[in-house]
């Protein structure tokens, strides 16, 4: 069956920088054969060739690493139309046009995400037709029930793909054979083992000119409540009996429904916002003093919070969850800390608790463990195993769009999910807004804000 992808919102950044790049690394490896229209839809008044012209350009900056030869011939395959993704009318004759039954993908602002899923049940999708959505999905849990319900409307929820690039990523993919196909590890994945997990992200990068977007989001909603709840969800589940469509996004849901948001606020969230500062010998501004940043909207780089999982596998286990921008290290893992053992025939020797490190970019597996020393023979030494794996095939956006191709939505989130994960940040949202919590700022290239 010969498909179309229908981009609306093509000629905007994240076309430029995300999708475009693994169109054209799915090209490259073959998984993206020229009987597949690409077809983007914008304001600009360009043909075919300008929107080709503006493609390269964003090609060789963001794809670089891709062969000259996949990136021309995905040019090749590339199309143009000008039109209002809001309106209706000016979608039609867009639509109609296609060959193929049409992948439409929302690569939009959220804020348009309603009027362009409106205008598009006016149109009508033909039996078959798929819809991706790019997150954040929503502004909290009425929106996002409320754009599931215009989805709904217009395709089954098999068809909907709700992209969360973190569950392409080679070390979340990793997680699910780590814990599921080793003997080792799922017999001790409970809170009878395990004393705490965090979740952490942090980045050395600052605004980076994103202030259109990041300005209004802020870190808790552009990081927390879509990526780490996703990455929590993946580390409590229970085992799923098949990795498919229905099963995984349905395991994950199960979790998400049993997270209790932070209990104290005060205590069990962090907010704060970059000053002035030197990362990696680059100096940053204030983030207030950022282009495009509105001061007035107290809006946090770095958030964090603590909840905790109201089942019996998990009772009584904190998952700490954190992000920053600007800060003084790029430290981004997931972190399972084991509880001490019951009893040491080592004397005074206190060891520290074994840990198990899923780290991101470069990707690998960290197991810190005490083992006897090269000293007294009964002395304890810190040791850490390490392991690495070889960079994919695919760019993690890569992977999503092959599988959205071949109609496979395993790696997207559901609807549940989708409404869940703002229930879980909703409390934290409005206690941060009455400012019940306080902005904490922190100098760039820190290690975050001090806490009292």
């Amino acid at each position: 069956m010969r498909r179309s992808l229908v981009v609306l919102g093509g000629s905007g950044d994240l076309t430029g920088r995300f999708l475009l790049p693994s169109l054209a690394s799915l090209v490259a490896t073959g998984a993206l054969g020229e009987d597949v229209e690409v077809r983007a839809v914008s304001r600009h008044e360009w043909d075919d060739d300008g929107y080709r012209d503006w493609a390269r350009e964003r090609l060789a900056e963001h794809a670089p690493e891709v062969d000259e030869r996949a990136r021309e011939r995905l040019i090749a395959q590339l199309r143009y139309s000008s039109g209002d993704v809001t309106s209706a009318e000016e979608l039609r004759p867009v639509l109609e046009a296609v060959p193929g039954v049409p992948i439409v993908y929302l690569a939009l602002p959220n804020t348009v995400f309603h009027p362009t899923l409106e205008a598009l049940v006016e149109v009508g999708l033909p039996e078959g037709a798929q819809i991706v959505v790019e997150k954040p999905f929503g502004r909290d849990r009425a929106d996002a029930r409320a754009l599931n319900e215009v989805l709904h409307r217009l395709v089954p929820e098999d068809a909907v793909f709700r992209i969360d690039h973190f569950l392409a990523m080679q070390t979340a993919l990793n997680l699910l054979g780590l814990r599921f196909a080793n003997r080792l590890f799922e017999p001790v994945w409970n809170a009878a083992h395990v004393e705490r997990v965090e979740i952490v992200f942090d980045e050395t990068l600052g605004l980076e000119g994103r202030a259109g977007y990041y300005d209004t989001a802020g870190a808790l909603r552009d990081m927390l409540q879509n990526h780490l709840l996703q990455l929590l969800a993946l580390v409590a589940m229970e085992p799923p009996h098949a990795l498919d469509d229905t099963t995984l996004p349905a395991r994950k849901a199960d979790v998400l429904r049993v997270v209790r948001p932070p209990a104290d606020m005060a205590r069990d969230t962090v907010r704060g916002r970059y000053a002035a500062g030197t990362v990696a010998g680059r100096r940053l501004p204030d983030y207030t003093a950022e282009d495009g940043v509105d001061p007035s909207r107290g809006t946090e780089t770095y958030a964090e919070f603590t909840v905790t999982v109201d089942n019996r596998r998990w009772a009584g286990v904190p998952f700490r969850l954190r992000t920053g921008k600007a800060l003084g290290s790029d430290r981004q893992e997931i972190a399972v800390h084991f509880k001490p053992v019951p009893h040491l025939p080592f004397g005074d020797d206190q060891p520290a608790p074994d840990v198990l490190r899923l780290r991101f970019d470069p990707d690998g597996i960290d197991l810190e463990l005490n083992l006897n020393g090269a000293g007294g023979p009964f002395d304890l030494e810190r040791q850490v195993l390490q392991a690495g794996f070889p960079r994919q095939e695919l760019p993690a956006y890569g992977i999503l769009v092959r599988e959205l191709l071949s109609g496979d939505t395993t790696l997207s989130i559901s609807d549940v999910e989708a409404e869940e994960s703002w229930r879980i940040v909703e409390p934290v949202l409005a206690a941060w807004a009455a400012d019940e919590v306080p902005l904490l700022e922190y100098p760039a290239g820190s290690a975050g804000p001090a806490q009292p």
